[in-house]
């Protein structure tokens, strides 16, 4: 890398970058005189051969101090314009600490700019090169208060050719946001280097920041001058897989998921590692702490408030910093802060009737005059109270949620209960029935007769005349089925405190009226001795008793459906399947590489927020563990659904749709596919997401890729690809179903799986979850009794029905400490990206109108996406988004304002 090693002068240095495993490039110091008030800046390099292979122009300092050339040969007087943004919320020593930064600016002492030629010198084999410090303010261009630029002069000899990067030392004692560099001057017009990264200070790496210009190149294409450096700066982000990360640093590498557990706490929180033959997982991005003292193979954990490290511009921006803390904040309430959750202890109740729900909307958490006057006494707990109280004593006072704004009691409804499975927050794991007996794939001799309960003469009974043959040659039958998935965890479970599981599988016909209900249940438990068959089928009947067991069957199929959602549809397939994708783009692809261009704004904050829900989500004793039914069994779970359903290859949206038997191959129609079930909104809306990205990428590609055997032969790529396979998907790594990486159209193939997973498939499973998830009954996460059979429960049951229900749903506590995190995971932040917004995005970063163009047509043809999803929810033949009371599908529609809205596709997984 280049390090800049400034001279000492009696005011100030110039650097001496100094080039690691390279030739070394000199520079001249320079003396600005303090009695000038702005002088201008101008250092000229000499490329012209010497003794010493570098030759030092001489510099005069003329009476108005400013530096001009002495070259014979005349230069040319080029500007750059460097833009900074400062913190927006600073304490009063910062503003004075900035006073005095600005002032070492203004005068030339503090940040020093080296630009680089494309154009090679015949002497150091490497891009000509010239330097100055910035030097002088300038007035404000922008509107933005905490926006400042600076300014750096500085003549070039006349054949130094066009700049292809920008070298930045950072002489401050702290690091600085450094948004875009332009040098004015050159016969070809402004030279525009968009950086968007922290700087840091010299004082914590003496290495120079490299920034490239605002121009794509393939690898085989890189201006001969700033080869070497794009070399160096893929070399410098890889890192050398040594030694604990430092929060300022931006180093990408690979680790597996060994830091949920805490065993030097308590043996209770000691987890096993996520990413071995046995529990196989993505890797995350290494942190490189020390083991725990109790468990070599553990790392030792960073608890709350300490940050955990992500490489330095993967943190959270201020403004989505303060709204994901404010959201958080009720999540702490609760789970974060035991002193304060043992206040609270006597809200560790069950719901004994529905006006307890109600009352989280209508009236909050209320405290008792006991527990205030005792919270009061506690400084900490008084301090958080007051941040979080809204009216009187109330705080934890939660929105209507949007499944019950319209019609309160639609989640009773079967046709809702299976409308969700189209139209929810995990319309994902619904599939055709495409055979009878329906058989387990488990080990019969450990998990019994493979055979489902479910029978022919069952289904036959439900479909009211229609024969079962019939329905499955129609496509009329359809499955959710967690059995497989889940049994093996039943027993581990159940044995855990106030948690009671079966595993589930649903049944739905599709009637000819284009509604999809439900029509049996079956919940298994592990077989025993003396129940080898420990399988119970529910219908939903004609009686009030039959009624109540169907309506606590369905509540234990949704505290499934909400794990499996949780940990393996949204946790496993979008954030911690994607993290690898990100780690390999920084590690493999200059940032001058057109795929990485088309990636970056589809990594935004991911790194960061998986960082966060390690800490305090996911975590051994977190809120996952805490709030849904398999508890400490919660990440073992996840591991054995990416052991046995993920696959690259099966994530893009129409290859799951054809797995999952919801639709069939036709060329004629968006995504290639023609659906089964016409209305299945979040299949017709996503496909035409799918088909407006691919369209996008394809002729992106085609764009970068027109020559023959140029993807086959880009060795940035070809790592790349190579890389997400081998290291970030690790224990996958010898699957033969991954995409080879030869062609344009699997170029195209991969890129579209990631953009779809990492914008699209994450929104619609995300963004709902407050508005689906926010009232307990329509999706209990755990579920702390088994349906009764016999004994003095059922006797209980049958005396009470609705009392059984409610105490078997979570806690008032389990229950808003879900509640507060789906809030905050449901909100979008004001700066949030989304999808429709990418030409904007994109535009500082090109300067190929081709490109840009690409990016508008796209932008055009979401707008007509939302317009006709708009169309579709006013649609009153499709009955899964329209009619009286159903909320309208909007969660695949791309844009929104900011907070809790229920709709908007962000480019990244930002949440």
């Amino acid at each position: 890398m280049l390090t800049a090693q400034p001279k000492p002068t009696s005011l100030s240095g110039a650097g001496k970058p100094q080039r690691v495993g390279g030739k070394a490039a000199t520079f001249s110091g320079f003396r600005p005189k303090v009695t000038v008030r702005r002088p201008i800046i101008r250092a000229v390099i000499s490329s012209e051969d010497s003794k010493t292979g570098v030759e030092t122009a001489e510099k005069l300092v003329e009476s108005n101090g400013s530096l001009v050339s002495s070259r014979k040969s005349g230069g040319i007087n080029v500007r750059a314009v460097i833009t900074i943004r400062k913190k927006m919320n600073e304490k009063l020593s910062e503003r004075v600490e900035d006073q005095w930064e600005s002032f070492i600016n203004g005068i030339g002492r503090g940040i020093l700019i080296q630009i680089i030629s494309e154009d090679i010198d015949p002497v150091t084999k490497s891009g000509k090169t010239a330097e100055s410090f910035v030097r002088g303010w300038f007035p404000k261009l922008s509107n933005s208060p905490y926006v400042v630029e600076y300014g750096a002069d500085l003549t070039v000899p006349r054949d130094f050719g066009q700049p292809g990067a920008v070298l930045i030392t950072n002489f401050h004692d702290k690091e600085f946001f450094l948004m875009e560099i332009v040098v004015h001057g050159f016969s070809k017009g402004p030279v525009f280097f968009r950086a968007e990264t922290w700087i840091h200070s010299r004082k914590d790496n003496p290495e120079s920041r490299i920034i490239f210009k605002n121009e794509a190149y393939l690898p085989s294409q890189t201006p001969a001058g700033i080869k070497d450096l794009r070399r160096e700066d893929l070399l410098s982000l890889r890192g050398n897989g040594k030694g604990e990360r430092k929060l300022h640093e931006r180093v990408y590498d690979y680790d597996v998921y060994n830091d949920l557990g805490n065993p030097d706490k308590s043996k209770e929180l000691a987890r096993p590692v996520g990413g071995t033959e046995e529990r196989p997982y993505p890797r995350r991005c290494r942190t490189g702490r020390p083991p725990t003292k109790t468990d070599p193979y553990t790392e030792t954990r960073i608890e709350k408030p300490h940050p955990v490290y992500v490489p330095r511009d993967e943190t959270f921006e201020e403004i989505k910093q303060k709204t994901f803390s404010a959201g958080k904040l009720k999540a702490l309430l609760h789970n974060l802060i035991p002193l304060i959750a043992s206040k609270l202890a006597s809200s560790d109740i069950p719901f004994e009737n529905f006006s307890d729900i109600d009352n989280l909307y209508n009236d909050g958490v209320l405290l008792n005059a006991e527990e205030q006057k005792d919270a009061k006494k506690n400084w900490l707990l008084a301090t958080v109270m007051n941040q979080m109280f809204t009216v009187g004593d109330k705080f934890l006072k939660y929105d209507l949620p949007a499944i019950i704004k319209r019609d309160r009691f639609s989640w009773l409804r079967d046709d809702e209960f299976a409308r969700q499975t189209l139209a929810g927050v995990n319309p994902v794991n619904i599939e055709l029935l495409k055979e009878l007996p329906i058989v387990s794939k488990l080990d019969p001799a450990i998990y019994g007769p493979p055979e489902s309960a479910i029978t022919r003469d069952l289904i036959a009974r439900e479909l009211r005349g229609i024969s079962v043959e019939e329905a499955i040659e129609d496509k009329k039958l359809f499955i959710l089925d967690y059995h497989d998935l889940l049994l093996p965890f039943i027993e581990k479970m159940n044995a855990l405190p106030d948690r009671k599981a079966y595993a589930s599988r649903t049944v739905f016909y599709y009637s000819e009226t284009g509604v999809l209900r439900p029509i049996v249940i079956e919940l298994s438990l592990p077989p025993t001795p003396s129940s080898p068959r420990n399988k119970y089928v529910y219908t939903h009947g004609h009686d009030a008793t039959t009624n109540w067991l169907w309506k606590l069957a369905k509540a234990h199929v949704c505290s499934n459906d909400a794990g499996v959602h949780q940990l393996v549809n949204h946790w496993l397939k979008t954030h911690a399947s994607v993290e690898p994708y990100i780690i390999a783009t920084h590690r493999q692809l200059s940032s001058m590489h057109p795929v990485y261009k088309l990636l970056h704004p589809h990594m935004r904050y991911t790194m960061e927020i998986n960082a966060l829900a390690r800490q305090s989500l996911i975590n051994g004793g977190g809120i996952i563990e805490a709030c849904f039914s398999p508890g400490k069994y919660a990440m073992e779970i996840s591991s054995a659904a990416y052991k046995s359903l993920w696959r690259f290859d099966m994530e893009a949206l129409p290859a799951d749709l054809l797995r999952r038997g919801m639709a069939v191959e036709d060329p004629t129609v968006p995504g290639g596919v023609k659906l089964v079930i016409e209305d299945y909104p979040y299949a017709a809306d996503g496909l035409l997401i799918w088909s407006a990205i691919k369209e996008l990428v394809e002729s992106y590609v085609e764009h970068y890729y027109s020559e023959p055997n140029s993807i086959s032969s880009d060795v940035e790529l070809q790592a790349w690809w190579n890389e997400i396979k081998n290291k970030g998907h690790h224990d996958k790594r010898n699957e033969p179903w991954w995409p080879n990486l030869s062609n344009q159209d699997d170029l195209s193939n991969i890129l579209t799986t990631m953009i779809w997973t990492a914008s699209a498939q994450h929104a619609a499973i995300n963004f709902g979850q407050y508005p689906f998830g926010g009232y307990p009954p329509n999706r209990p996460t755990l579920m702390r009794k088994l349906i009764p059979r016999e004994g003095a429960d059922y006797e209980k049951f049958l005396q009470n029905p609705e009392f059984t229900f409610l105490t078997s749903l979570p806690t008032q506590l389990q229950a808003t400490k879900v509640m507060a995190v789906q809030d905050t995971l449901s909100t979008h932040s004001p700066d949030e990206e989304y999808i429709h917004q990418l030409h904007h995005i994109h535009r500082p970063s090109f300067n190929d109108p081709e490109v840009q163009k690409l990016f508008e047509l796209l932008s055009v043809k979401l707008e007509e996406i939302e317009r006709i999803i708009d169309q579709r929810n006013k649609n009153a033949q499709l009955k899964n988004r329209s009619g009286a009371g159903v909320p309208p599908y909007e969660l695949l529609l791309p844009s929104s304002s900011p907070g809790v809205t229920g709709r908007g596709i962000p480019n990244s997984i930002s949440i």
